[in-house]
């Protein structure tokens, strides 16, 4: 079992995991004892014939209307830019385009840092005397970043951080946490491990093990959030075949590449991940954010029946939160 909690409401929440029983046995015995499957799994081509066999079949016509099917995956297709006939495959579904300016409201705050997706949050800090301190446990901090990037592991190191998990069900847009300007934009090579968090908690630090882009953006700029520089990365999972880079200024209008010297506006589409479950992973410099105080105390429950608080020796819960929610603000 798995349990998280509602943001809004505070109500604990069973989840029940995509695949969990294959991932157990992934995990806990064919890594060990059949590492060829195990490889193989986790590989590049796998991950992608896993996509096509579970996210473009045609659906039946007379699931596209059904209430129970779409609950189930959570998808309320009121929000959604695409008339409800267009939604054939799951593949529509779980890649669909919402009016997020109507029904993700983003924070007016200047100095407020949004959730970057529909995800359940984990925080974290990188420095010991922090009550938030998790060391290489959902990810290698130098591995993460990448050794190649010296000055991006000295500006982070000590920051805090906040792990974002997508679940299959939710709307796969990533949004843009902050407004200031690309100063580094760089793919890292990996493996397409699970992000499921019996496979977190199997095996060390995934998230740094596998494919990733990493974009960091300098707030401290004209028009920017005024947090110094913000490390936002992408991580890819099982069933997960891209990350589209996709910003746009306006709906989602004249999609354009991330490269260095855009400036992105904050709560607007950045990327897309195709499809499945995936992670972002936002890291700040040390001593420039505080986290939003409900998602602290949530965070830090004794009664939430969390994998990671159980493997990880301390309270860690998720919480539900929305795309262009308040998830910290600066530090004054």
């Amino acid at each position: 079992m798995h349990q998280y909690v509602e943001r809004m409401n505070g109500t604990i929440m069973d989840e029940e995991l995509f695949g969990d029983r294959i991932v157990h046995f992934l995990y806990s015995r064919a890594r060990e004892k059949a590492p060829f499957l195990f490889r193989l799994a986790t590989s590049a081509r796998m991950s992608s014939l896993l996509g096509l066999y579970h996210f473009d079949l045609k659906l039946n016509p007379r699931l596209i209307g059904n209430s129970l099917f779409l609950s189930r995956y959570g998808v309320d297709l009121s929000e959604c830019v695409a008339p409800p006939e267009y939604f054939t495959t799951p593949r529509r579904i779980f890649e669909r385009q919402i009016r997020y300016w109507e029904c993700r409201p983003m924070p007016q705050a200047d100095a407020a840092i949004v959730s970057p997706a529909d995800s359940r949050v984990a925080l974290g800090a990188l420095h010991p005397e922090s009550l938030l301190f998790l060391k290489d446990k959902f990810f290698n901090y130098e591995e993460l970043l990448g050794a190649e990037r010296p000055r991006w592991l000295e500006l982070f190191n000590h920051g805090d951080y906040a792990v974002f998990r997508l679940t299959p069900d939710k709307y796969h847009y990533n949004h843009t946490p902050v407004s200031g300007r690309v100063v580094d934009h760089y793919s890292l090579s990996g493996r397409y491990h699970s992000c499921n968090p019996g496979a977190v908690v199997e095996i060390v630090t995934p998230y740094s093990k596998n494919k990733r882009v990493v974009t960091i953006i300098d707030t401290d700029v004209a028009g920017g959030t005024g947090i110094g520089h913000v490390a936002m990365v992408e991580v890819v999972a099982m069933m997960i075949g891209d990350i589209v880079q996709c910003y746009s200024d306006a709906a989602y209008d004249h999609p354009l590449q991330i490269r260095p010297g855009m400036f992105l506006s904050k709560g607007q589409p950045k990327s897309l991940y195709r499809p499945g479950s995936s992670t972002d992973i936002l890291i700040f410099e040390r001593n420039r954010i505080r986290f939003a105080g409900d998602l602290l105390q949530k965070g830090r429950r004794t009664d939430v029946h969390s994998r990671f608080s159980l493997s990880f020796g301390r309270p860690l819960v998720e919480v539900e939160v929305q795309a262009r929610s308040l998830i910290a603000m600066t530090k004054n």
